[in-house]
C-alpha cells in the first residue's frame, strides 16, 4: 500500500479538512471518528508522514510509536474508559478493514469489547 499525501488523514493534519480533536501535541493529534465503531471511537493520528500502516514500521520507528501508545492510553483515560476498559486497535491491509492509508491508532471503549481478543 502506497502512501498517499492527500489521505484524508493527511489533510486533517494539514487542517484542511474539520475534526474533532480531543488532543494534539507537536507530534499526534487524536480526533473522534466520524463512523464510530463504539461509544467512544477515537483515533490517534501521527503527523509522521509516509507510514500508512505497522507493516511498514521499521526498528527506528519505535520510539515515537511507543509514545503513539502511550498518547493513546492518556486520551483514554481524559475520556474515563480507564475503569471499565478500552481497546487499542492498528489495522493492517484491506482484510483487516483499514480504509486510510495513514498508521493510526483506534481507541475504542465505553461498552464491553467482546470477541477477537
Amino acid at each position: 500500500m502506497a502512501y498517499d499525501p492527500e489521505n484524508i488523514f493527511a489533510r486533517i493534519l494539514r487542517d484542511e479538512i474539520p475534526s474533532t480533536r480531543v488532543y494534539e501535541d507537536d507530534e499526534f493529534v487524536a480526533i473522534r471518528d466520524v463512523a464510530p465503531a463504539a461509544p467512544t471511537h477515537i483515533l490517534v493520528l501521527p503527523r509522521h508522514e509516509g507510514v500508512t500502516g505497522p507493516a511498514d514500521l521499521e526498528q527506528a520507528d519505535a520510539p515515537w510509536v511507543g509514545r503513539m501508545v502511550v498518547v493513546a492510553t492518556q486520551v483514554a483515560r481524559e475520556q474515563g474508559l480507564d475503569a471499565d476498559g478500552y481497546r487499542l486497535v492498528m489495522n493492517w491491509g484491506r482484510d483487516a478493514g483499514q480504509t486510510v492509508p495513514h498508521l493510526h491508532l483506534h481507541i475504542l471503549g465505553g461498552r464491553p469489547m467482546l470477541g477477537l481478543a
